[in-house]
Protein backbone atom coordinates (compact mmCIF):
# COMPACT_ATOMS: atom_id res chain seq x y z
CA UNK A 1 0.00 0.00 0.00
CA UNK A 2 1.43 3.40 -1.01
CA UNK A 3 1.54 6.36 1.38
CA UNK A 4 -1.24 8.04 -0.62
CA UNK A 5 -3.46 4.96 -0.40
CA UNK A 6 -2.73 4.70 3.32
CA UNK A 7 -3.71 8.32 3.91
CA UNK A 8 -6.94 7.90 1.93
CA UNK A 9 -7.74 4.71 3.86
CA UNK A 10 -7.20 6.43 7.22
CA UNK A 11 -9.39 9.39 6.20
CA UNK A 12 -12.16 7.04 5.11
CA UNK A 13 -11.86 5.08 8.35
CA UNK A 14 -12.03 8.29 10.39
CA UNK A 15 -15.15 9.48 8.56
CA UNK A 16 -16.81 6.09 9.02
CA UNK A 17 -15.90 6.05 12.71
CA UNK A 18 -17.37 9.53 13.24
CA UNK A 19 -20.62 8.56 11.55
CA UNK A 20 -20.82 5.35 13.56
CA UNK A 21 -20.12 7.19 16.79
CA UNK A 22 -22.91 9.68 16.09
CA UNK A 23 -25.37 6.84 15.52
CA UNK A 24 -24.26 4.46 18.25
CA UNK A 25 -23.59 6.99 21.02
CA UNK A 26 -26.65 9.19 21.46
CA UNK A 27 -26.40 12.50 23.30
CA UNK A 28 -27.40 12.41 26.97
CA UNK A 29 -28.73 15.34 28.96
CA UNK A 30 -31.81 17.20 30.09
CA UNK A 31 -34.63 18.21 27.76
CA UNK A 32 -38.42 17.92 27.75
CA UNK A 33 -39.66 14.32 27.75
CA UNK A 34 -43.47 14.12 27.79
CA UNK A 35 -45.02 11.10 29.46
CA UNK A 36 -48.16 9.17 28.42
CA UNK A 37 -51.51 11.03 28.51
CA UNK A 38 -49.92 14.49 28.36
CA UNK A 39 -52.40 16.76 26.55
CA UNK A 40 -51.50 18.02 23.07
CA UNK A 41 -52.69 20.49 20.42
CA UNK A 42 -51.42 21.15 16.91
CA UNK A 43 -51.97 24.46 15.10
CA UNK A 44 -50.15 25.26 11.85
CA UNK A 45 -52.03 28.40 10.84
CA UNK A 46 -49.89 31.13 9.28
CA UNK A 47 -51.36 33.77 11.56
CA UNK A 48 -52.56 32.47 14.91
CA UNK A 49 -54.73 35.14 16.61
CA UNK A 50 -52.75 36.67 19.46
CA UNK A 51 -55.61 36.14 21.89
CA UNK A 52 -56.20 32.50 20.93
CA UNK A 53 -55.99 30.14 23.89
CA UNK A 54 -55.06 26.49 24.13
CA UNK A 55 -56.19 24.01 26.76
CA UNK A 56 -53.43 21.48 26.10
CA UNK A 57 -50.11 21.27 27.94
CA UNK A 58 -48.18 20.98 24.66
CA UNK A 59 -48.74 23.22 21.65
CA UNK A 60 -47.17 22.32 18.29
CA UNK A 61 -46.81 25.36 15.97
CA UNK A 62 -44.81 26.31 12.87
CA UNK A 63 -41.12 27.02 13.52
CA UNK A 64 -40.80 29.77 10.90
CA UNK A 65 -44.16 31.52 11.22
CA UNK A 66 -44.07 32.19 14.96
CA UNK A 67 -41.92 34.65 16.85
CA UNK A 68 -39.73 34.27 19.91
CA UNK A 69 -42.14 36.51 21.83
CA UNK A 70 -45.13 34.33 20.92
CA UNK A 71 -43.30 31.19 22.05
CA UNK A 72 -42.48 32.91 25.33
CA UNK A 73 -46.09 34.02 25.74
CA UNK A 74 -47.31 30.42 25.47
CA UNK A 75 -44.66 29.29 27.91
CA UNK A 76 -45.75 31.88 30.47
CA UNK A 77 -49.16 30.20 30.26
CA UNK A 78 -47.52 26.93 31.31
CA UNK A 79 -47.26 25.41 27.83
CA UNK A 80 -44.45 23.42 26.31
CA UNK A 81 -44.03 24.64 22.74
CA UNK A 82 -42.99 22.35 19.89
CA UNK A 83 -41.69 23.64 16.55
CA UNK A 84 -43.07 22.07 13.38
CA UNK A 85 -40.33 21.83 10.75
CA UNK A 86 -40.09 19.66 7.65
CA UNK A 87 -36.92 17.59 7.55
CA UNK A 88 -37.77 15.51 4.49
CA UNK A 89 -39.20 18.01 2.03
CA UNK A 90 -38.27 21.27 0.31
CA UNK A 91 -40.97 23.95 0.62
CA UNK A 92 -40.83 26.88 -1.78
CA UNK A 93 -42.28 29.35 0.73
CA UNK A 94 -39.49 29.02 3.28
CA UNK A 95 -36.77 31.70 3.57
CA UNK A 96 -33.91 29.21 3.17
CA UNK A 97 -35.06 27.61 -0.09
CA UNK A 98 -31.93 28.64 -1.97
CA UNK A 99 -29.69 26.88 0.54
CA UNK A 100 -30.73 23.44 -0.75
CA UNK A 101 -28.51 21.99 -3.50
CA UNK A 102 -30.51 20.97 -6.56
CA UNK A 103 -28.95 17.51 -6.34
CA UNK A 104 -30.94 16.61 -3.20
CA UNK A 105 -34.34 17.94 -4.35
CA UNK A 106 -36.59 15.21 -5.73
CA UNK A 107 -40.05 14.94 -7.20
CA UNK A 108 -43.14 16.92 -6.29
CA UNK A 109 -44.84 15.95 -3.04
CA UNK A 110 -48.35 14.81 -4.11
CA UNK A 111 -51.23 17.16 -3.18
CA UNK A 112 -48.91 19.78 -1.64
CA UNK A 113 -48.17 22.62 -4.06
CA UNK A 114 -44.64 23.98 -3.91
CA UNK A 115 -43.27 21.02 -1.96
CA UNK A 116 -40.72 18.44 -3.12
CA UNK A 117 -39.07 15.43 -1.52
CA UNK A 118 -35.52 15.63 -0.15
CA UNK A 119 -32.83 13.00 -0.53
CA UNK A 120 -32.19 12.35 3.15
CA UNK A 121 -29.39 9.92 2.31
CA UNK A 122 -27.13 12.94 1.75
CA UNK A 123 -26.79 14.12 5.33
CA UNK A 124 -23.62 16.08 4.49
CA UNK A 125 -25.63 18.34 2.15
CA UNK A 126 -28.58 18.64 4.55
CA UNK A 127 -26.55 19.14 7.73
CA UNK A 128 -25.79 22.89 7.46
CA UNK A 129 -29.42 23.65 6.53
CA UNK A 130 -30.99 21.57 9.27
CA UNK A 131 -28.48 22.79 11.84
CA UNK A 132 -29.37 26.38 10.96
CA UNK A 133 -33.05 25.55 11.38
CA UNK A 134 -32.42 23.93 14.74
CA UNK A 135 -30.36 26.94 15.83
CA UNK A 136 -33.29 29.20 14.88
CA UNK A 137 -35.70 26.99 16.84
CA UNK A 138 -33.39 27.06 19.86
CA UNK A 139 -32.97 30.84 19.62
CA UNK A 140 -36.75 31.32 19.55
CA UNK A 141 -37.00 29.38 22.79
CA UNK A 142 -38.97 26.35 21.61
CA UNK A 143 -38.95 23.27 23.85
CA UNK A 144 -38.68 20.76 21.04
CA UNK A 145 -39.24 19.94 17.40
CA UNK A 146 -41.68 17.93 15.31
CA UNK A 147 -39.66 16.62 12.33
CA UNK A 148 -42.20 16.24 9.54
CA UNK A 149 -41.79 14.07 6.44
CA UNK A 150 -39.15 11.79 7.94
CA UNK A 151 -41.09 8.70 6.77
CA UNK A 152 -39.76 8.68 3.20
CA UNK A 153 -39.34 4.91 3.33
CA UNK A 154 -43.11 4.71 2.82
CA UNK A 155 -42.83 6.19 -0.69
CA UNK A 156 -41.67 4.42 -3.87
CA UNK A 157 -38.56 5.29 -5.83
CA UNK A 158 -40.75 6.50 -8.70
CA UNK A 159 -42.64 8.83 -6.36
CA UNK A 160 -39.54 10.22 -4.64
CA UNK A 161 -37.10 10.41 -7.51
CA UNK A 162 -34.60 8.32 -5.51
CA UNK A 163 -34.66 5.20 -3.31
CA UNK A 164 -35.01 5.67 0.45
CA UNK A 165 -34.73 2.57 2.65
CA UNK A 166 -35.63 1.91 6.27
CA UNK A 167 -31.91 2.11 7.09
CA UNK A 168 -31.70 5.57 5.50
CA UNK A 169 -34.58 6.86 7.65
CA UNK A 170 -33.09 5.35 10.81
CA UNK A 171 -29.66 6.86 10.13
CA UNK A 172 -31.11 10.33 9.40
CA UNK A 173 -33.39 10.10 12.43
CA UNK A 174 -30.50 9.34 14.76
CA UNK A 175 -28.51 12.21 13.33
CA UNK A 176 -31.45 14.62 13.76
CA UNK A 177 -32.10 13.45 17.31
CA UNK A 178 -28.47 13.97 18.30
CA UNK A 179 -28.52 17.46 16.78
CA UNK A 180 -31.75 18.34 18.61
CA UNK A 181 -30.63 16.87 21.92
CA UNK A 182 -27.26 18.63 21.74
CA UNK A 183 -29.27 21.87 21.78
CA UNK A 184 -31.43 20.74 24.68
CA UNK A 185 -34.44 20.26 22.42
CA UNK A 186 -36.99 17.47 22.69
CA UNK A 187 -37.71 15.64 19.43
CA UNK A 188 -40.50 13.27 18.45
CA UNK A 189 -40.88 10.54 15.88
CA UNK A 190 -43.36 11.61 13.17
CA UNK A 191 -45.39 8.72 11.73
CA UNK A 192 -43.21 5.86 10.35
CA UNK A 193 -44.81 3.51 12.87
CA UNK A 194 -43.21 0.55 11.10
CA UNK A 195 -39.91 1.80 12.53
CA UNK A 196 -41.16 2.53 16.05
CA UNK A 197 -39.34 -0.43 17.59
CA UNK A 198 -36.04 0.67 16.05
CA UNK A 199 -36.50 4.36 16.93
CA UNK A 200 -38.13 4.35 20.36
CA UNK A 201 -34.76 4.78 22.07
CA UNK A 202 -33.89 7.66 19.71
CA UNK A 203 -36.97 9.86 20.09
CA UNK A 204 -38.70 11.34 23.14
CA UNK A 205 -42.31 10.88 21.96
CA UNK A 206 -44.24 10.02 18.80
CA UNK A 207 -46.83 11.92 16.77
CA UNK A 208 -49.15 9.90 14.54
CA UNK A 209 -51.62 10.88 11.84
CA UNK A 210 -54.67 8.74 10.99
CA UNK A 211 -53.36 5.95 13.21
CA UNK A 212 -56.77 4.67 14.30
CA UNK A 213 -58.33 5.31 10.91
CA UNK A 214 -55.58 3.26 9.25
CA UNK A 215 -55.44 0.74 12.13
CA UNK A 216 -51.71 1.12 12.77
CA UNK A 217 -51.93 2.31 16.38
CA UNK A 218 -50.65 -0.98 17.81
CA UNK A 219 -47.18 -0.33 16.39
CA UNK A 220 -46.76 2.75 18.60
CA UNK A 221 -47.51 0.99 21.91
CA UNK A 222 -43.80 0.48 22.48
CA UNK A 223 -43.53 4.20 23.27
CA UNK A 224 -46.02 3.80 26.12
CA UNK A 225 -44.07 0.78 27.36
CA UNK A 226 -41.05 3.08 27.54
CA UNK A 227 -43.05 5.78 29.40
CA UNK A 228 -43.07 8.09 26.38
CA UNK A 229 -46.12 9.98 25.08
CA UNK A 230 -48.09 8.98 22.00
CA UNK A 231 -50.01 11.80 20.30
CA UNK A 232 -52.57 10.39 17.85
CA UNK A 233 -54.26 12.86 15.50
CA UNK A 234 -57.34 11.83 13.53
CA UNK A 235 -58.87 14.06 10.84
CA UNK A 236 -62.43 15.16 10.17
CA UNK A 237 -62.15 14.40 6.43
CA UNK A 238 -61.76 10.72 7.32
CA UNK A 239 -63.60 10.38 10.62
CA UNK A 240 -66.77 11.80 12.14
CA UNK A 241 -66.91 13.28 15.62
CA UNK A 242 -69.27 10.55 16.78
CA UNK A 243 -66.95 7.80 15.54
CA UNK A 244 -63.99 9.50 17.20
CA UNK A 245 -65.79 9.67 20.54
CA UNK A 246 -67.37 6.23 20.45
CA UNK A 247 -64.54 4.20 18.91
CA UNK A 248 -61.20 5.98 19.08
CA UNK A 249 -61.45 7.53 22.54
CA UNK A 250 -62.18 4.35 24.54
CA UNK A 251 -59.30 2.54 22.84
CA UNK A 252 -56.95 5.51 23.20
CA UNK A 253 -57.70 5.70 26.92
CA UNK A 254 -56.96 2.01 27.33
CA UNK A 255 -53.68 2.41 25.45
CA UNK A 256 -52.83 5.67 27.31
CA UNK A 257 -52.58 7.53 23.99
CA UNK A 258 -53.47 11.22 23.73
CA UNK A 259 -56.01 11.25 20.88
CA UNK A 260 -57.33 14.40 19.19
CA UNK A 261 -59.57 15.15 16.23
CA UNK A 262 -58.49 18.01 13.93
CA UNK A 263 -59.24 19.53 10.54
CA UNK A 264 -56.72 18.36 7.95
CA UNK A 265 -55.40 21.93 7.57
CA UNK A 266 -54.54 21.95 11.31
CA UNK A 267 -56.31 25.16 12.28
CA UNK A 268 -57.71 26.11 15.69
CA UNK A 269 -60.40 23.41 15.74
CA UNK A 270 -59.80 20.53 18.12
CA UNK A 271 -61.90 17.81 19.70
CA UNK A 272 -60.51 15.81 22.59
CA UNK A 273 -61.74 12.69 24.32
CA UNK A 274 -64.23 13.39 27.12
Amino acid sequence: MTKLHLVLFLITLAIFSCNTEAEDNPITGEWYKPTPETTFDWDLRDNIPNDFTYEASIVDIDAFDNSKSYVAKLQTQGKKVIAYVSVGSWEDWRPDINDFPASIIGNNYPDWDGEKFLDIRNIDALAPIMRARLDMIKEKGFDGIEPDNMDLNSWTTAELGFEITDADVIRYSKWLANEAHSRGLSIGQKNATDLAEQLVDTFDWILLEDAFNDNIQEEAKIYITNNKAVFATEYTDEMSSSHFESTVCPTAKTLKFTAILKHRELDGFIEVCN
